[in-house]
């Protein structure tokens, strides 16, 4: 089986990342914290992930990086 191809897409104003495996399609969302996933209701697969307040909660939990030259 070949693999499924991983769509990202990133909402700005909310603050949210979705990741979508495979095609699109009609999906239950079950919520841990801050994560939301979307598991297809006939085959229980996981079909994406919905990341709430990604970029504020990535900048709380890391320091901006530095590079010297």
């Amino acid at each position: 089986m070949a693999p499924k191809k991983i769509i990202l897409d990133y909402d700005e104003e909310a603050d949210v990342l979705y990741f979508t495996f495979g095609e699109p399609q009609e999906a239950l969302t079950e919520e841990m914290g801050n994560i939301g996933v979307r598991v297809d209701p006939v085959t229980n697969e996981i079909v994406g992930l919905t990341v709430i307040d990604f970029l504020s909660g990535f900048k709380k939990r890391h320091q901006p990086l530095q590079i010297r030259v």
